[in-house]
């Protein structure tokens, strides 16, 4: 079977495409042919896949898209498969891999009537309605049931097209993957004084994963424990507006940026606590990183998977509507009981043991590779 991947941009640290790659290799392993178009690709490329780069001119994202689509389609066209999967939003797919929350839920959330006239707007509504609108054909792979109810809310979704995924972690992220005395080598790698409390943040977009959130509550510490607080941020973004707050909140020093690396489960070993106050998060792939690692969590609940950090009992789900002392108290509280910030790891633990969180590729290749495309 012939099955062609439709993603606008890979890059090897976002959490969706991490999915596709691990989805896309499990219909490979099984024998069958992966293409991939994609507007850029950066990082290694896995020689068993057929990359097609999409010529793109335009200045706009929105703008980008639709020459992204129009390219697509004509190729397709001429050089036809069996199964179309999307991991954005788009017509024509097969199969869409919701990664993303619903767009029209966002604007009727955030959004004025105006935005509703601009050319941005109506680029992107149409291209979820042609994925999610009744009589359409798409089937619909979902993270999180709140995905599904916004979906339905605002186009009546059939309820036979959703698809509920279990996580999918990779097991290399596991504690017990890890070596003997991971945090105190891992830290000692990194000059981490074992002393220090460590804080880590991992997302790409910081804006919308609540980064400014992260630095207001270690700058609003106690100077007691503030001064001895270490916070690394990795992600693909541009850093210069974080490390222009950090350094007016007085804490420019005790935080480091990075674009992207590949040693996150080194850094989940070493750390204290994962932070994670996003703005808007679909799911969240890292927190489930996080519980397989063994680390506590302070999580917003707008994450899709927040509620694994309040199943598992492995850290702090802070409440909507957000309140900034909220955090920052859940921040100073958790650094203040040692006792309690292991009890939240042994559970992680004890969750990544006995919880599905890894069988993800495995079950949507399953759907990709079971569904009609007629």
């Amino acid at each position: 079977m012939n099955v062609a991947f439709c993603l606008y941009k890979y890059f090897p640290f976002g959490g969706l495409q991490r999915d596709f790659l691990r989805i896309a290799s499990e219909c490979q392993a099984r024998g069958h042919h992966v293409r991939v178009y994609t507007q850029s690709w950066e990082g290694e490329k896995p020689l068993s896949f057929e990359i097609i780069l999409v010529p793109v001119k335009s200045s706009t994202n929105h703008g980008r898209n639709e020459q992204y689509y129009d390219w697509v389609s004509a190729h397709l066209k001429q050089h036809p498969v069996d199964r179309v999967v999307g991991f954005n939003k788009m017509p024509g797919l097969d199969v869409y891999y919701a990664a993303d929350v619903c767009y029209a839920q966002k604007v009727a959330e955030e959004k004025g009537f105006f935005y509703k006239l601009t050319p941005r707007y109506k680029h992107y509504a149409a291209f979820e309605k042609a994925v999610f609108a009744v009589g359409k054909a798409t089937q619909l792979l979902m993270l999180t049931p709140h995905q599904i109810s916004h979906f339905k809310k605002h186009y009546a979704t059939e309820s036979e097209r959703f698809h509920m995924l279990p996580p999918g972690i990779a097991q290399d992220r596991k504690y017990d993957k890890q070596i003997i005395d991971a945090k105190q080598v891992y830290r000692a790698k990194n000059q981490i004084p074992e002393s220090a409390f460590f804080l880590l943040q991992v997302g790409s977009d910081f804006k919308r994963k609540g980064v400014d959130r992260t630095l207001k509550a270690v700058a609003a510490l106690p100077e007691s424990i503030k001064k001895n607080t270490l916070l690394m941020v990795v992600g693909q973004d541009k850093p210069a507006k974080y490390q222009r707050l950090a350094q007016t909140l007085g804490i420019e020093q005790q935080v480091s940026f990075f674009s992207g690396r590949n040693d996150i489960a080194e850094l989940m070993s070493a750390a204290d606590i994962l932070m994670h106050p996003a703005y808007q998060e679909a799911a969240g792939i890292v927190l489930l990183e996080a519980i397989t690692a063994g680390l506590p969590i302070i999580v917003t609940q707008v994450c899709g998977y927040a509620s694994f950090i309040s199943k598992a009992q492995c850290g702090v789900v802070i409440d909507e509507p957000f309140e900034q002392n909220t955090l920052n108290l859940a921040l100073k509280n958790s650094l203040q009981n040692p006792e309690q910030l292991m009890q939240w790891g042994e559970n992680a633990q004890h969750f990544a043991d006995t919880e599905d969180l890894y069988s993800l590729p495995e079950k949507a290749a399953d759907i990709i590779l079971g569904c009609s495309n007629d």
